[in-house]
């Protein structure tokens, strides 16, 4: 009885190991949910109906091949840029139209879209209704103490939108870029252009440090900044150029050691600007005084390369690439734009290690308004808001396919990229897997997705983007 008894122990504990090992690698699941979006709108991401299965089934169909054991950056999330003029339309709605909105964009239920990372202008940007900081001034007159800064030009349309976001989404990440410091601190004395006296470094740090303040107090944390949109274009209305040497001059004197002051874990990210010139980030990051207050940089593609984000991570491989606006011009062009936005920037930039990505902007009117003198006057908003009519335009869907499941703490993984089939793949903190797809095709493609042994049988109209999820 006694040997029985120890064999049968024997079975149970082996039993109990193996068991184990599996709950340790378990195997796919029996199947995955396809989102779709068409290039000829039929499907504008729509969950398809059933489940597609796994099997050991073999096929001669490209493979896109998705590998747990590489792992690559963590996702911050994906979203828009809330300019003011996104935020007048949006205040100017109904109070249940825009709720019901606001719930479809911003909550993370089955039946929205879960935007997770929104990009605000520190002051105006150029589509805002008028140029302003929050420190304006008489001609002649300046402020060193910043006696005068307020943010109640924020008070009449962004926060009130933001606070409804928030309490949607409290877990939403929040960038601030400034697109000019208050005209009094520049050498031009005006909004357009000119570039920062090196004699207000010290109190433009310090207007960071009260905007970051101010709106924590207002109950909105600011999780990074970016010191400067577009330093090198200082052609727009408001802007300003900044050199990189200016840049690094200006984190190390003065905003770097202002935030560590004021106990302050918003993050700096340098640049802002566009993939041609990647030697301006690594310029700045050199700066081993600087560096050690930047957490990265990040990237706008309106001229160079998207790969140029892995030039600057392998120059710097301990610090951070963000992508943060591309524009659609009006009237867009559906197929086309969905194709180069989910190619070089879904897929694109997080295969070059960007940490988020970001269209430009969430809402404009049907003429393109509200924008600056000489501000943007084609830039298509993810959404066009006539009073409580909503539109939703190509950047909502681009967004729509990564950010509903790419959810933030989401990290890249390996995929294999077949001809015609760019791809990227992501493993989520719940430990499901999500794969963005485009046929760069010009005919539908039948493919696979391996996973652990085993292969998903695929299928997407030219075109077509698909997210799979399992």
């Amino acid at each position: 009885m006694h040997g029985a008894s120890s064999s049968r122990w024997l079975l149970l504990a082996f039993a109990l190991l193996a068991a184990g090992a599996r709950a340790q690698k378990p195997a796919p699941s029996s199947g995955a949910q396809l989102w779709l979006t068409t290039a000829d709108k039929s499907a504008l991401f729509q969950k398809q109906p059933g489940r597609l299965t796994f099997d050991e089934r073999p096929n001669a169909n490209p493979t896109i091949a998705v590998d747990d054991a590489q792992a690559f950056q963590t996702i911050d999330g994906f979203g828009y840029c809330l300019t003011g003029g996104s935020a007048m339309l949006l205040h100017q709605m109904d109070a249940g139209a825009r709720a019901k909105l606001l719930r479809e964009l911003f909550a993370t239920d089955d039946t929205n879209i879960g935007v997770s990372y929104l990009r605000l202008s520190i002051g105006a940007s150029d589509l805002d209704g008028r140029v302003f900081s929050y420190d304006d001034l008489p001609a002649g007159h300046t402020d060193p103490t910043l006696a005068q800064f307020s943010l109640a030009p924020d008070r009449e349309h962004l926060l009130p939108v933001l606070k409804e976001i928030l309490a949607i989404n409290p877990q939403l990440k929040l960038m601030g870029s400034p697109w000019s410091p208050p005209t009094w601190m520049k050498t031009n004395e005006s909004s357009k252009g000119g570039s920062l006296k090196p004699e207000w470094y010290d109190a433009y740090a310090q207007y960071f440090v009260k905007y970051i303040q101010g709106m924590k107090a207002e109950g909105v944390r600011i999780d990074a900044i970016t010191i400067q949109n577009e330093p090198l274009h200082p052609g727009n209305n408001p802007s300003l150029l900044m050199l990189a040497e200016q840049q690094a001059e200006f984190i190390k004197r003065s905003l770097g050691p202002a935030f560590r002051a004021a106990k302050l874990d918003t993050k700096i990210i340098a640049y802002d600007h566009n993939a041609d010139r990647p030697d301006y980030p690594i310029a700045v990051l050199n700066d081993a005084e600087a560096r050690q207050y930047v957490d990265g940089s990040a990237f706008h593609l309106y001229g160079g390369k998207i790969e140029a984000l892995s030039q600057v991570h392998a120059a710097h491989p301990d610090k951070h690439v963000y992508f943060t606006e591309q524009w659609i011009g009006a009237p867009g062009k559906f197929a086309g734009d969905l194709a180069w936005h989910t190619k070089t920037l879904v897929i694109g930039a997080t295969r070059n290690w960007a940490r988020t990505v970001l269209e430009w902007n969430l809402a404009a009117d049907p003429q393109q308004q509200p924008h600056t003198p000489g501000g943007c006057t084609e830039c298509l908003g993810a959404l066009t808001l006539a009073g409580n009519a909503v539109t939703r335009n190509p950047a909502y869907y681009i967004i729509a396919h990564a950010s509903k499941f790419v959810r933030p703490g989401s990290v890249r993984i390996a995929s294999t990229a077949p001809a015609t089939l760019p791809n990227v793949a992501f493993r989520t903190p719940t430990g499901g897997r999500v794969v963005v797809v485009y046929n760069d095709g010009p005919a539908a493609q039948a493919f696979n997705i391996g996973h652990r042994g085993k292969r998903l049988a695929a299928k997407l109209p030219a075109g077509a983007v698909g997210t799979y999820v399992w």
